[in-house]
């Protein structure tokens, strides 16, 4: 207790009122962290009981939640024309994860990659996602860099690539996020990416391979290798040898592949069991665009179980990642088959979100 009043928390009669000078926060996303404008900063435990919280319910009726220039969340009243910073949801709140339960009980198949880096301080911390402007790649650079990563989205278009990364500061405008230049259909691209990765004489904590491609017609890249598997294994596979050095110093760092469930539904193997190197760019006589999907994700799993039993001892780990079924997102933007049946069942699926939940998870675990 003499801690407790030498540190003016004493002062208050009820154990959830704050302390003074202590004020009561919302971030965009609902989780409820504490101001001291005393000493000018932030915390997610209350200052008192230790509790996390956040709030509880959707906003009354007539309220809406906005972000002002300075990143902060306000809320506008349209009934009564008035606007506050502080959360009208605030009387409602839930503590988080009151009893201490395990991984498995926390988190469920609509987590949210917020949700699952919550609380965690990735400050000095330096994440290379690829295919980071939208879908699963977006939501995870974006949880990343609010929660104080600097982040590198390796995009291939560029203009798309700026805007996402102008999404993420409309969120918070200090966060560290940029973009740079990636296209993993060209070889001498990647190689190019790794250069100027380097120049930056920063390390790589985390590298998220998820940039991917799916049901393309047949062709071959500039390098004379089939675009699929090219962009979804060879080029990552290039990309990580080019980094290794970076991600040994680095240490303890992750590698995070993107796979998929798909890869049960092939094999690389002839009829006597050995490697088929023709299976892998396959002729335009012998394709078949899921089939070759299906093959690149077998390869990133082999990849990435090579990868870990050789690096691990070095401090660098390698996960494969199957970020979950029933998900929505533009990879079927290829065949316009698939965009009628995705577009079928757009009802039933999850949002970005959740699979990158996974990659998140994975990427905070730790080494």
């Amino acid at each position: 207790m003499a801690a407790l009043r030498y540190a003016g928390l004493d002062d208050t009669d009820s154990e959830d009122e704050l302390p003074p000078g202590w004020e009561e926060r919302t971030t965009k996303d609902g989780w409820v962290y504490y101001a001291n404008h005393t000493e000018e900063k932030t915390q997610w435990e209350h200052p008192k009981t230790g509790k996390r919280k956040r709030v509880a319910g959707d906003l009354p009726y007539g309220w809406e939640q906005e972000t002002d220039e300075n990143g902060q969340v306000f809320f506008v009243d349209h009934i009564n024309k008035r606007t506050t910073y502080l959360d009208p949801r605030l009387a409602f709140t839930v503590d988080d994860n009151p009893t201490k339960p395990t991984t498995r009980q926390r988190y469920d198949g609509s987590t949210t990659a917020m949700e699952i880096l919550q609380g965690r301080d990735f400050t000095g911390k330096v994440v290379v996602v690829t295919g980071a402007n939208s879908g699963i790649g977006f939501e995870t650079a974006k949880s990343f860099a609010l929660h104080g990563a600097h982040v590198i989205l390796a995009c291939r278009n560029m203009a798309r690539a700026s805007e996402a990364v102008s999404r993420i500061l409309e969120e918070w405008h200090k966060a560290k996020v940029e973009a740079m230049t990636l296209d993993l259909a060209l070889l001498r691209s990647v190689q190019h990416f790794a250069e100027a990765f380097k120049a930056k004489n920063v390390p790589l904590h985390v590298l998220v391979c998820n940039a991917a491609t799916f049901a393309l017609p047949w062709s071959l890249t500039k390098d004379g290798l089939e675009t699929t598997f090219q962009v979804n294994h060879l080029g990552h596979f290039y990309l990580v040898q080019l980094l290794q050095d970076v991600l040994c110093r680095s240490a303890p760092a992750r590698v995070i592949v993107v796979s998929s469930e798909s890869h049960r539904f092939t094999d690389i193997n002839d009829s006597l069991g050995k490697l088929d190197f023709s299976r892998l760019s396959p002729t335009k006589n012998d394709y078949w665009a899921m089939l070759a999907y299906n093959r690149s994700k077998l390869c990133n799993i082999l990849f990435s179980n090579e990868l870990h039993r050789r690096l691990s001892p070095r401090g660098v780990t390698s996960n494969a990642v199957h970020p979950g079924n029933m998900m929505y997102s533009n990879i079927h933007r290829s065949w316009w088959v698939y965009t009628l049946l995705f577009t079928l069942a757009r009802p039933f699926t999850k949002s970005m979100e959740k699979p990158a939940a996974m990659l998140g998870g994975y990427s905070s675990i730790p080494v």
